[in-house]
């Protein structure tokens, strides 16, 4: 056990008699009931406990840096209760086709150019058709041949589909748990939650790295969140990334008037997920544009090192790169 797993055990508090960490020698299986007691330690001592485990696996002041874009967009037969993008829900989001190639290349060039090692392309529907994914793997070339890490989220693959996108160079294929078994289906029921892990298991098996994590504060308990962050832990390789969400409401969607979440059970959830995830990139994705300079650090106390970078995240707006960079310079972070 190490100095501050003890330390935290020898407090007064109950939840805070949980199990040491995994220190990424040797994988253990979390139980939701252990993940749930990290959630209920005394706030201080969980950012701490954090932030000793983060220190172990990265620098601390290095934070990698992604940008996402939309790449098709809108017009999504899906029925995912938090998306502008489903064609079932009366929102402001039009339906557009698929991009062209040149200007997918042009913002891939721009996102570099300020400071991203990562990009990623997002298309709204249920899955890739060949014509489309033929399309998709030039744009997974010319990206990468510019020197950035290229990841996609396409939805749910097709057999033989993972394997075309590593081939083309893809890094990363990113498919969101979005919540727990639990409660999937008060979010999603046109499609499983069997579904969305065939769909990372594909790309796993084809040798792609997974970026999967999932969105809070959908009317969620503490539970169910416990029970989301377990089961990407205890895959068969816990995801490169992890992106954590913030529910953004959209009007016109079925979730665009639930309440938002407490910021402290948000910060609770970044550090639940590096403990138990202690190689992973942690990343902030959704809802960073409504969060406080102050919040934002707290995040990375916990042991966010990843987040998204630009001005919009597929639909949503996300914080301007020189609000992040200004922040970078006051924290003293470093972009990676």
């Amino acid at each position: 056990m190490t100095h501050v797993a003890k330390t935290i055990a020898a407090t007064s508090h109950p939840a805070a008699r949980v199990p040491p960490e995994s220190t990424g020698a040797v994988r253990r299986q979390w139980s939701v009931a252990e993940v749930l007691a990290l959630y209920e330690l005394p706030f201080m001592d969980l950012l701490w406990r954090a932030q000793s485990i983060h220190r172990r696996h990265f620098n601390p002041n290095d934070i990698q840096r992604s940008t996402l874009l939309s790449i098709k967009t809108g017009g999504c037969s899906e029925d995912c209760s938090y998306c502008s993008q489903s064609a079932r829900y009366a929102t402001d989001v039009e339906r557009e086709r698929l991009m062209p190639l040149a200007e997918v290349v042009t913002a891939a060039k721009a996102a570099k150019d300020r400071g991203a090692s990562r990009f990623c392309m997002g298309a709204a529907w249920r899955s890739p058709k060949e014509a489309d994914l033929e399309k998709i793997l030039d744009m997974v070339r010319e990206v990468k041949a510019l020197g950035l890490q290229t990841c996609v989220t396409l939805g749910m693959l097709k057999e033989g589909q993972a394997e075309k996108l590593r081939a083309a160079g893809l890094d990363y294929y990113n498919h969101n748990l979005d919540t727990d078994r639990e409660f999937y289906g008060r979010v999603i029921q046109s499609h499983s939650h069997d579904d969305r892990l065939d769909t990372l298991a594909q790309a796993r098996d084809a040798g792609i790295n997974i970026c999967s994590g999932g969105i809070i504060g959908m009317g969620e308990s503490r539970k169910n969140r416990a029970a989301m962050l377990a089961q990407l832990a205890n895959l068969d390789k816990p995801p490169e990334s992890v992106p954590i969400n913030n529910l953004v409401p959209v009007p016109g969607t079925p979730f665009g008037e639930l309440p938002p979440l407490d910021p402290f059970e948000f910060v609770r959830t970044i550090a639940v997920a590096r403990i138990i995830m202690p190689s992973s990139y942690v990343r902030l994705s959704a809802g960073r544009e409504d969060m406080s300079d102050e919040l934002q650090a707290l995040c990375f106390l916990a042991g966010a090192n990843s987040m998204f970078y630009g001005a919009r995240l597929l639909t949503t707006d996300n914080a301007d790169a020189e609000r992040d960079d200004a922040l970078f310079a006051r924290l003293g972070l470093n972009a990676c």
